[in-house]
């Protein structure tokens, strides 16, 4: 198997995980999270017990960059562990 470059993985999976919380962040500004949220919860048979609050440009900044770094170090530990698990 190949080595995953861990920089390369890192890099992924943060941007992955910034843009699902981006798409979040422009659901809550134009007014389509509880929809959204209603419809995934009733898929699941789950009444919605929360409220979305009103949208906020500073949260949702720190949400993405927050989340980009959270996934930045959840790639970087992934690639490390799978290049341990699959040495030559």
């Amino acid at each position: 198997m190949r080595k995953v470059k861990e920089s390369r993985a890192a890099l992924i999976v943060g941007i992955f995980a910034a843009l699902i919380h981006l798409v979040w962040s422009v659901l809550v500004m134009v007014g389509l999270a509880k929809p959204y949220l209603d419809f995934i919860l009733g898929l699941h048979f789950l009444n919605n017990p929360y409220t979305v609050s009103a949208f906020n440009i500073t949260k949702a900044a720190m949400l993405v960059a927050i989340t980009f770094v959270l996934g930045y170090l959840m790639g970087w530990v992934f690639a490390i562990i799978w290049n341990r698990l699959h040495k030559r």
